[in-house]
């Protein structure tokens, strides 16, 4: 009987320090309802404690055009190649998995002096829209690149917006932005 309590102050202990750390990076209430067992309430008080605020209200992003226009489709294909070799080479969780992820992506844009565009609840709506087959992963035909596509692209044709950019991609100045040289 003693075990059974110990796990569970044990797991509790572990959805606390999960819903901080996505509170950290900046994770949407309801991404921390989705990935911890811990109670709205709970959460509500912890989130207040940690971010000094109280949560953003309002829907999460729902449509999947986003992570197919050009800048935002690099910085998702670079997070989702990320997230995708970290949970084939690791024993991580799927949402520690993400936050590994993620932290790795806003690292690189950092290092490239680049803000990075993809927020971690974009990120956990990308992964959630690939698991439901709602977007995909395509080989550029040019490159080889994986890059986030809808699920009936032809990889034969399909090219990324690295190897062929939109007409006026890195024209702007505009944070965020690949300059193409």
């Amino acid at each position: 009987m003693a075990t059974v309590s110990t796990k569970s102050v044990r797991n509790d202990s572990k959805q606390v320090e999960r819903a901080i750390a996505l509170i950290e990076l900046g994770a949407r209430l309801q991404v921390l309802e989705s990935e911890t067992t811990l109670s709205y309430e709970r959460l509500l008080r912890l989130y207040k404690e940690v971010a000094g605020k109280s949560p953003s209200k309002g829907q999460l992003p729902f449509s999947t055009d986003w992570f197919l226009s050009w800048q935002p489709n690099i910085h998702s294909s670079l997070f989702l190649n990320t997230y995708e070799y970290l949970s084939k080479v690791s024993a991580l969780d799927d949402i520690d998995a993400l936050m590994k992820a993620y932290r790795l992506y806003v690292e690189q844009m950092r290092s490239c002096q680049l803000e990075p565009l993809l927020t971690i609840t974009r990120a956990w709506r990308l992964v959630k829209f690939v698991d439901n087959n709602m977007l995909a992963m395509t080989t550029c035909s040019k490159c080889g690149g994986h890059f986030v596509t809808e699920p009936y692209e032809n990889a034969r044709h399909f090219e990324c917006g690295l190897c062929t950019p939109p007409a006026r991609a890195g024209k702007g100045g505009v944070a965020g932005g690949l300059l193409l040289h």
